[in-house]
């Protein structure tokens, strides 16, 4: 398989070995083509060994897919808590509520602060608060202390959720991107599918607190893991959140002597020194200048201090939610997840009310949807770089984000006829087997797309991955939230065949925004850039 070219990084002083009083002399001035994931730095993840790499990939794949379990584990024990907390069905369906919305959007806290702190410390924080919520769940003895842990354990949980795309993208290079992310996406899916079937095994032979013991441990291991075997693979220079506050450092120190008292040395009479500016602005330009200039006693990134709008959120997230590219994939990336989080939860409902299921056999028809949806991640990642890769080769070596896109329209042709199947097949009380078989399907072929959008998301947003993910979560989760609001007032009254035709057409709706941003989004994105670099952001 042909890999994309991707230009070669040029040879310009690295931030790193810049000090104060310490005079740096940058290369003679040639013109080359970089982009800021591509700047050089010392120990390059992506240089890294094949066994850094795999353990790096385990790592945060374990530890998103006990994340992910954490969201669903307690669905089969809920009729158990309810009687032994003397709760309400309300409150109850508040402890999934409460986990959800914070699920979706604390990873805009935990991304912003990846990008300054790098992310093994994020990592680690965001871990131990996953064991103290877990702890304070197993050992609850109200409902609203029980409602408020969920809360604590969600913001623990979603760390991973939220950074660990960002991580891949640190250590893979693009034309190999795709495919770490759709083996990386096995685990995600793989935790909701287990999760109802776990929580009800321990429930029922060790009581429901035993659902959040188990996952203390398994945290408990993660945490260990981080801290010991994990590398971070942050690298500042490869950051624009980190190289603005560079950027505004330099700003604030206007007068830089030098041991002969002028401030710059620079080209001929000063005349083509660099204007300071924003480094977003500069970085994302395609070409980097070099110029014959020597700097003297400048900050580098050592230098650099937090400020408050290095740890805001919302500027990250709103420059993501600026380029019209990125809503569209967003709300077409939402829409696939409200549509799983909805399909996991009626279905529940469905085969015990229809079908008489206990808690395990639900676990256990649930699981066909996680099994298709493994299969579909791993084998569209490889499809999709695979589809890059002759792309760009046919492309004269020059690669564009939206050829991401173009693997998802395989997908396109079956997930709504699939959907259309189950909503009658539950409609007509059809023998479980033909449900199990097109939830393989489904679950197949959502996330053959979901793996493509995210992919492009990534790649669309260079030096911004964790912003751009962190976002997503957040559309993500918010639209799953209200699928699941409206689920069962829906089913009740239009049945499965009504509610699930009708999903079918929001789901062609979502592919051809896909399709849109596929032929439009390329312009989009230039439009968008001229605008940041006229504006400054």
């Amino acid at each position: 398989m042909a890999n994309p070219t991707v230009p070669d990084a040029p040879s310009v002083p690295e931030p790193t070995t810049l000090r104060q009083d310490a005079d740096v002399e940058s290369s003679v001035g040639t013109t080359s083509s970089t982009d800021i994931e591509h700047v050089a730095v010392s120990d390059d993840p992506r240089q890294w060994s094949y066994a850094r790499k795999t353990t790096t990939l385990c790592i945060v794949s374990l530890a998103t897919m006990v994340s992910a379990s954490a969201s669903n584990i307690q669905n089969p024990s809920n009729s158990l808590i309810e009687a032994n907390l003397n709760a309400t069905s309300s409150q109850i369906s508040w402890t999934l509520a409460a986990f959800l919305i914070i699920q979706g959007n604390f990873p805009l806290i935990w991304s912003a602060a990846s990008e300054i702190k790098g992310r093994k410390p994020v990592y680690l924080m965001a871990s131990a608060l996953f064991m103290v919520g877990s702890a304070a769940l197993a050992l609850c003895q109200t409902i609203d202390v029980m409602i408020g842990m969920r809360a604590v354990q969600a913001a623990g949980s979603c760390a991973v959720m939220a950074i660990s795309a960002a991580t891949l993208a640190d250590i893979y290079d693009t034309h190999e991107r795709g495919t770490m992310m759709g083996v990386f996406f096995a685990a995600p899916l793989l935790g909701p599918a287990i999760g109802p079937i776990l929580g009800g095994s321990l429930s029922q032979a060790f009581g429901w607190r035993a659902s959040f013991y188990f996952l203390l441990i398994c945290e408990v291991v993660i945490f260990m893991s981080f801290l010991i075997l994990f590398k971070d693979t942050y690298r500042r220079e490869r950051s624009l959140t980190y190289c603005s506050a560079l950027q505004r450092l330099i700003t604030s120190k206007e007068l830089i002597q030098s041991p002969n008292g002028s401030i710059i040395d620079g080209h001929e009479s000063g005349r083509d020194q660099t204007q300071t500016g924003d480094v977003e602005k500069q970085l994302q330009t395609p070409t980097v200048t070099d110029t014959t200039s020597v700097i003297t006693s400048t900050p580098g990134l050592d230098d650099v201090k937090l400020s408050i709008r290095d740890i805001n959120p919302f500027p990250p997230y709103f420059r993501i939610l600026s380029r019209k590219n990125n809503v569209v994939i967003l709300i077409a990336n939402g829409l696939v997840f409200g549509f799983t989080y909805c399909l996991s939860y009626t279905c529940s409902r469905t085969l015990a009310n229809t079908y008489g299921y206990k808690a395990f056999p639900i676990g256990l028809v649930l699981l066909c949807l996680g099994i298709g949806s493994i299969f579909g991640s791993v084998l569209s990642g490889r499809w999709s770089d695979r589809v890059l890769a002759k792309m760009t080769e046919a492309n004269g070596g020059k690669w564009e984000a939206e050829m991401r896109l173009e693997s998802s329209k395989l997908a396109m042709l079956w997930l709504p006829p699939f959907v259309v199947g189950y909503a009658w097949v539950c409609e007509k009380h059809v023998n479980v087997a033909v449900i199990c078989i097109l939830l393989v399907l489904i679950g197949f072929s959502s996330i053959w797309m979901y793996t493509s959008t995210l992919a492009y998301l990534v790649d669309a947003n260079p030096g911004r991955s964790c912003p751009a993910v962190a976002t997503n979560s957040s559309f993500r989760g918010s639209i799953a939230f209200v699928s699941v609001l409206v689920a069962v007032p829906l089913q009740d009254a239009l049945g499965d065949g009504g509610l699930y035709t009708a999903w079918a057409v929001v789901l062609v709706g979502m592919e051809l925004l896909v399709l849109l941003v596929l032929h439009k989004g390329e312009s989009w994105r230039r439009e968008s850039e001229e605008r940041e670099l006229k504006s400054g952001n």
